[in-house]
């Protein structure tokens, strides 16, 4: 088959992904853009201030990110009642999700609070942990508001909508950039908070999210009736099992991911507070490119549910292969840019001439790894589809834990090669890791069409024995 008879054949499955992934990925990039916003304003106080950032951001994104994966499970699973029209079924999960997102945000504020006690033991600068506290405080306050957030916005994936998601997303995003701007420099008559001002503002401006989603529900008859079907013998612990079977492998791999690179972070961190902040910067643009690649991954496991949910595993199949296509795309570009603005993108952050040195080195490894990052968390998202989340579990760990750390440690430490030795470690591993997910899921997606319903489950877990 010639390019243009294969551009053809998936045409319709990039229109129908693009249609779900667009408001997704401007959703996923407004997470982004809260954490860009802060740094970038906080740069402008100086290197430490940006380094404490930084640091701070590092610690709260493990147990963030590993709440945030089981929240994840949710999609899937109301995604496949949804297309059945079984909508009973999916306002009871959306019911127990509520319930499960909260317990768990409650658990890792509990865990994070501790551990602020221990910043100052990680090897980073005093200055740099004075700095970072009252920060790291206001994101650990920020995550219970946040998680209900992440309930209503799962379950309305689950349901094929992404774009009230998206709208919130922008407006708490501009709301906290305009706090930022007030807090952090100390305007409008408000004293001058700088770092800690950053970290209230977010807080803001996250409490503000699953308010105005609740308004949503409220004043749509559509979504009411999902409210009006909530009950209380609905709470189960089937439910919840069932919910986290699939979200914390999910929770779990993003833990293993973000602890390897928020110790990379952590290591980078002994080179000194340029490279800390170099990081950072280079970091943040990655970071923005990935939650691109995470909205069309999100808009993949939602097609992927709906075909899964009515048993078209062809459809499925192909879904998923077009998201990859287009990640491809998508993050080429990305690549191409990062190399072409190799300076201009840190004097966005920074003035300081050693920090922009080093951002610019780090921006070129950044670029070199670009498509395998993309591949890797779209070929996640396709699995999530088919609520397939064990093996991708254990494929990251071993990808994260046993590649990326060690060739960071033995790059950056042993080889003195600095904040560069350390990336080395994400070449590796998001290669590595890349290959093997979308291995996994053409494998699994084969073994779907060729068994028929023999390989999904009541929950929509992939049964086919294949680990």
């Amino acid at each position: 088959m010639g390019i243009i008879e294969l551009f053809r054949s998936y045409k319709p499955f990039y229109v129908r992904n693009l249609k779900i992934a667009i408001p997704a990925v401007l959703s996923q990039l407004g997470q982004a853009v809260v954490i860009l916003a802060d740094s970038m304003m906080v740069g402008r106080l100086g290197t430490d201030e940006l380094a404490a950032v930084s640091f701070a951001g590092a610690i709260v994104l493990v147990g963030f990110l590993f709440a945030l994966g089981i929240t994840f499970g949710a999609t899937p699973l109301i995604g496949c009642q949804y297309s059945g029209g079984k909508h009973l079924r999916a306002a009871s999960l959306f019911q127990n999700s509520i319930l499960l997102d909260l317990l768990v945000a409650a658990v890792i504020c509990g865990v994070l609070y501790i551990i602020s006690f221990f910043l100052d033991e990680m090897g980073q600068a005093k200055e740099v942990c004075t700095l970072a506290r009252p920060y790291y405080l206001w994101l650990v306050a920020s995550l219970p508001p946040l998680f209900l957030f992440q309930a209503f916005k799962q379950f309305m994936e689950g349901l094929g909508n992404t774009k009230i998601a998206m709208v919130i997303t922008l407006a708490t995003n501009f709301l906290n950039v305009l706090l930022n701007y007030v807090f952090i420099f100390g305007k409008w008559g408000f004293p001058f908070w700088g770092v800690e001002g950053a970290g209230l503002a977010t807080f803001l401006s996250r409490l503000a999210m699953p308010l105005a989603f609740g308004l949503v529900f409220v004043y749509r008859v559509s979504l009411l009736r999902y409210f009006r079907l909530f009950r209380m013998r609905a709470f189960s612990m089937s439910e919840l099992y069932a919910l986290g079977k699939v979200g914390v492998p999910i929770g779990s791999q993003m833990l293993v991911e973000s602890f390897s690179f928020s110790l990379a972070a952590v290591i980078v961190g002994w080179f000194g507070a340029v490279s800390l902040a170099s990081h950072q910067i280079a970091m943040n643009v990655s970071s923005l490119t990935f939650m691109m690649a995470s909205g069309i991954a999100a808009a993949t496991t939602i097609r992927v549910s709906h075909q899964m949910g009515v048993g078209d595993y062809f459809s499925m199949r192909k879904a998923g292969i077009a998201s990859m296509h287009l990640c491809v795309c998508v993050n080429s570009i990305w690549a191409i840019l990062m190399l072409v603005f190799l300076y201009e993108i840190p004097l966005a952050f920074t003035s300081d001439p050693l920090v922009v040195d080093l951002s610019a080195l780090l921006l070129v490894m950044c670029a070199i790894y670009q498509i395998a990052d993309g591949l890797q968390v779209v070929a996640l998202g396709a699995l999530r589809g088919m609520a397939d989340v064990e093996s991708p579990m254990r494929i990251t760990v071993v990808c994260y834990l046993f590649v990326s750390l060690p060739v960071a440690y033995f790059c950056g430490v042993l080889l003195d090669w600095g904040a560069c030795g350390v990336w080395m470690g994400f070449i590796f591993s998001l290669n590595l890791v890349a290959f093997l997910l979308i291995k996994r899921f053409l494998k699994v997606s084969a073994q779907l069409m060729a068994h028929g319903s023999a390989g999904f489950s009541d929950h929509g877990v992939v049964t086919t024995g294949e680990k």
